[in-house]
């Protein structure tokens, strides 16, 4: 049986903390800021968890991550 590959794009956007939740940084922090409210700006920083409900995709496109 083949290992099953790991999608690039999402290795690189998605990191497994320690206790398996997965989290990931929100787009629109790299220019065209302008336009935007300094609280959503500020809101956009913090990296946030990925819902429950996706986790069972995020296995599948990650599968040895977990």
């Amino acid at each position: 049986m083949p290992k099953m590959k790991t999608r690039t794009g999402a290795k690189k956007r998605f990191k497994v903390t320690g206790t398996g939740k997965v989290k990931y940084k929100k787009p629109g922090q790299r220019h065209l800021m302008t336009g935007d409210s300094g609280n959503q700006n500020r809101k956009s920083r913090k990296p946030v968890l990925v819902t429950d409900s996706d986790v069972k995709t995020m296995k599948k496109i990650m599968p040895y991550s977990f």
